[in-house]
């Protein structure tokens, strides 16, 4: 009696944490399309709702035009405003799905997307293409975020291939390359930047990070990267669940931790590349929104993935609505108000971590 007693009692707390967990997602669902409504009608001019969600509506569903609804406020909305907001969604989601995977991966609450040199190989390459001023193009996209785009590819494949012994590729040793090539990457960055000249501003501002230059066919392009990277991490969350517990646990339990740290990583670095080649590099958006729903719903990867995600999406889209109205017409790098947001947060991190170090015993 007593083992059935306990067993109705667990599964009441099971069913009550999906409830919690569906309750959560629907939240943030609905906090999503509130901060996307919020932001296309908050700027230099601002538009009422309804008038919003009538041009997306006569955009979809070819609605006969509205008389109320003028030729300005359809190309501010649809033009300007609407790829931007997408894009910085689909950027902060695929930042923060990144920065969940990596400290699932590394078994490390401080890792973020850039711990092993993506950000600085993505760097370099934008930064070699502004300096050299490289003219070309491919699908919608400039020099810039192509090389951005390149760096941070080739980037991971070098830093896996400095890290590797044999076919066993040990988590401390990757960490340590990825900050090993970080630190060498950033010096050529620094270095290029010192030759800039004219172009400096440029080069300072995309280092930033920022969305001013957000239209469509970064979108189009941005989107599908999303989509076939998450999945494929969101597909194999049980294993990712598995690598939490440690290589040799997830052998035991029949998973060929090598396999899936590559497809992790090569998953991972994707969605950087391309979010950084888009908008320039964004911190703390991949090291902050991981913790804030771990902390809510805990280390489960099929609950935290999309979750993240969402979270993630949203704090992006604030930032961005500050940051191109704080001090309107102008605006400030959005890489900036994530920054003043997320530095205090690492260091109440690292703080806490001390604490716990302190009183294990560690």
């Amino acid at each position: 009696m007593l083992s059935d007693k306990n067993m109705q009692e667990q599964n009441k707390v099971l069913l009550s944490s999906g409830w919690q967990k569906q309750a959560c997602m629907a939240g943030l669902l609905i906090l999503l399309l509130a901060s996307f409504i919020c932001s296309i009608g908050i700027g230099t001019t601002a538009l009422a709702k309804k008038d919003i969600i009538y041009v997306i509506l006569e955009k979809i569903a070819r609605f006969s035009p509205a008389k109320s609804i003028t030729d300005t406020t359809r190309d501010i909305v649809f033009n300007i405003r609407l790829p931007r907001v997408i894009l910085a969604a689909v950027v902060g989601a695929s930042l923060s799905v990144a920065g969940t995977t990596f400290q699932g991966i590394f078994r490390n609450p401080l890792a973020d997307p850039y711990i092993i040199g993506v950000s600085s190989g993505a760097a370099l390459g934008a930064t070699l293409a502004i300096v050299s001023g490289l003219s070309m193009g491919w699908a919608g996209f400039g020099a810039v975020s192509i090389m951005a785009f390149a760096g941070g590819v080739l980037t991971i494949m070098l830093v896996y291939q400095l890290s590797r012994q044999g076919n066993f590729v040990p988590v401390m040793t990757l960490l340590l390359a990825g900050i090993a090539t970080n630190a060498f990457l950033s010096a050529f960055v620094s270095l290029l930047i010192y030759f800039a000249g004219e172009r400096l501003h440029q080069v300072v501002f995309w280092m930033m990070g920022g969305l001013g230059g957000a239209r469509w066919s970064y979108v189009h392009i941005m989107l599908p990267y999303f989509f076939l990277g998450f999945g494929v991490i969101y597909y194999f969350a049980r294993e990712l669940n598995a690598l939490l517990l440690g290589e040799d646990t997830a052998q035991y339990l029949g998973i060929d931790a090598e396999k899936f740290k590559k497809v992790f990583l090569v998953a991972a670095s994707l969605l950087v590349s391309a979010a950084v080649s888009t908008s320039g590099i964004i911190g703390f958006i991949g090291l902050v929104v991981p913790h804030i729903i771990r902390l809510v719903a805990g280390p489960d990867h099929r609950f935290l993935l999309p979750a993240s995600a969402l979270t993630g999406a949203v704090l992006l889209l604030g930032a961005d609505t500050l940051a191109r109205t704080i001090i309107a017409p102008a605006e400030l790098p959005v890489g900036i108000i994530t920054a003043l947001l997320g530095a205090p947060f690492f260091l109440y991190l690292l703080r806490r971590r001390k604490k716990i170090r302190y009183f294990s015993g560690i």
